[in-house]
């Protein structure tokens, strides 16, 4: 089923970017976010009055610091990372990471089932969301996470909306409301 996404309070001149696995992008209240995951994650953060947010879209929870330095500069690929890069933008916003709202996507399996206690790369990159929010008290307001196949977001900075397809996917989690 296909369904279009609606031009009420749509902005006038209306800037899309289009997120890869590791982008972060945190945009005012002409923006439209969007991307495609599979076992990555995307997180976006909106905050209501000022009509600013952000989308990322991380593919682990960590960086493995065994084998990359550390003391570099945040990167997007990396749950920690990325959320670290929401808190700056935050702060240069002169806002508070309370002030909020969050939803979740992805965390697909997309390896077989053999694989699927091995790898469950999704259900990792899942905790760690769910552990930076309850951390920085930012509200979940909705999530459609887990089960297998690919999902394609489009978030709209301007009143905080989340268009999802989920076209051959199967088992997710759906909770907290409508997306």
């Amino acid at each position: 089923m296909t369904h279009r996404m609606p031009l009420v309070d749509t902005p006038e001149h209306v800037e899309t970017v289009v997120l890869r696995p590791g982008d972060f992008h945190f945009g005012r209240s002409n923006t439209r976010i969007s991307t495609l995951l599979g076992s990555c994650v995307s997180l976006t953060l909106w905050h209501a009055r000022m009509r600013i947010g952000g989308m990322c879209h991380y593919m682990m929870a960590e960086r493995d610091h065994r084998t990359e330095p550390a003391g570099q500069k945040p990167d997007g690929r990396y749950a920690t990372e990325a959320f670290e890069l929401f808190l700056q933008h935050m702060e240069k916003a002169g806002t508070r990471p309370s002030e909020y709202q969050a939803k979740l996507f992805g965390g697909a399996n997309m390896f077989s089932q053999k694989a699927e206690g091995k790898l469950d790369i999704g259900a990792r990159n899942i905790e760690v969301a769910h552990q930076f929010l309850a951390v920085q008290h930012i509200a979940l307001l909705a999530e459609h996470i887990g089960g297998s196949g690919r999902r394609k977001l489009h978030f709209d900075v301007w009143n905080g909306n989340v268009w999802l397809a989920f076209p051959d996917g199967a088992g997710a989690e759906i909770r907290n409301g409508n997306v």
